[in-house]
């Protein structure tokens, strides 16, 4: 029988905890370096693990990788030799005519290269040769008969942008290339024991550019699989090919995960509204009846981003003014107010003060108003947010 939408939408709000954890930031050295983030130290550290007299110690072991995947798309009678080539980068790939022609510099990343054969590289985010002459490129690689490949070294493949020749490219991603590199290295305990640092630049490295944020806490592994139990969806463990079902189950997450996180927006739009009416229509009266200074003269809903789900109670006698808030916001001003709230409710309206002199919140309380309550709609005999209101002024 199909499973009910509904299921997985309960599967989604069980796990999301643990991958909120799961995917939080950890430390990383290309994170706090902000490395990485431009082709050009890219290119430094691929020409580094392609040099094979570099300080890595690995020898030709990545230039060997790095031709294996290139060869791997080559015809049979165009394999390149697996090493041996020497590393530059930053190389014109003008021709004489070109350079007589006063035509601009046409610069090629890295150029792998030997008297019989050269590997042309443009490296950048996308497979792109993102305004490159593919032609230039392959003609400079050529240059006194040479065999010759034109390489896309990128980080992701996307085909529909290769154009202009560069769908006859090889593509190289980083995650082939470096999970063949972590394969060798792993294999090769001896390298390991020697080269501390260097084994934990590449784990680094391949943290960062292969797995990005990974669930390594074994608590979170094993309330994923628990939330996958009692959910009705364990039979996934058992299909095949594994690949695709993985790929398969995370397309479903991420669709219910999405058709949530859009339906959760106008369920907060939809309390914001029932909270402007109420207030307008009773909440001033309410607290104007029950106040001799500070009555509310204006019920404001103009604050945008993280503080847009509240309403403002403007307030006269320059009485700082008072909140109603709730989901997104209330939990960004349970975080910033001097006393929070222990444990707090989210799924109930909250209501704090302004604090004018030193700006934020002075204080904040949770009141006994349910988030479905206003959306179902509060009655006018409803005092649970005026005595809420009134609260903050003892």
């Amino acid at each position: 029988m199909a499973r009910l939408s509904t299921d997985m939408n309960d599967f989604v709000t069980m796990l999301l905890p643990g991958l909120s954890r799961s995917l939080g930031e950890q430390f990383n050295i290309f994170r706090v370096m902000h490395h990485g983030t431009h082709e050009k130290q890219l290119s430094n550290i691929f020409a580094w693990l392609l040099a094979t007299d570099a300080t890595h110690k690995l020898g030709d072991a990545f230039q060997r990788a790095f031709l294996a995947r290139v060869n791997g798309q080559l015809r049979d009678d165009a394999q390149l030799p697996p090493s041996g080539y020497r590393v530059i980068q930053e190389v014109n790939t003008l021709g004489g005519e070109d350079i007589a022609g006063e035509t601009g510099m046409d610069i090629a990343d890295i150029v792998l290269s030997r008297s019989d054969a050269a590997v042309v590289i443009e490296n950048y985010g996308t497979s792109d040769g993102h305004g490159h002459d593919y032609q230039r490129y392959l003609a400079h690689g050529a240059t006194d008969g040479r065999a010759t490949a034109v390489v896309l070294l990128c980080h992701r493949h996307e085909a529909h942008l290769q154009r202009d020749g560069w769908e006859q490219a090889s593509i190289v991603t980083y995650a082939d290339v470096l999970s063949d590199l972590q394969a060798h290295v792993e294999r090769d305990g001896s390298w390991c024991r020697q080269h501390p640092d260097q084994l934990f630049f590449i784990r680094q490295m391949v943290q960062y550019f292969v797995k990005g944020p990974a669930a390594v806490d074994v608590d979170d592994q094993v309330s994923f699989i628990k939330a996958i139990c009692e959910t009705g969806e364990s039979a996934r463990y058992g299909y095949r090919p594994r690949d695709r079902v993985t790929r398969e189950f995370a397309e479903l997450v991420a669709e219910h995960a999405r058709r949530q996180f859009e339906d959760s927006r106008t369920t907060l739009a939809t309390v914001k509204d029932g909270l402007r009416r109420f207030a307008r229509s009773v909440l001033v009266e309410q607290v104007n009846g029950a106040v001799n200074k500070g009555r509310i003269e204006k019920v404001v809903t103009k604050l945008v981003g993280q503080w847009e789900w509240c309403v403002e109670l403007q307030r006269a006698d320059a009485q700082p003014a008072i909140y109603l808030e709730f989901g997104p916001t209330a939990a960004v001003k349970n975080e910033r107010v001097a006393d929070p709230i222990h444990d707090p409710d989210y799924s109930r309206v909250f209501v704090s003060l302004r604090d004018e002199e030193r700006g934020g919140t002075s204080r904040m309380v949770q009141t006994e108003v349910r988030l479905a309550e206003v959306i179902g709609g509060l009655s006018r005999e409803d005092g649970r947010l005026r005595d809420a209101v009134l609260s903050l002024e003892v």
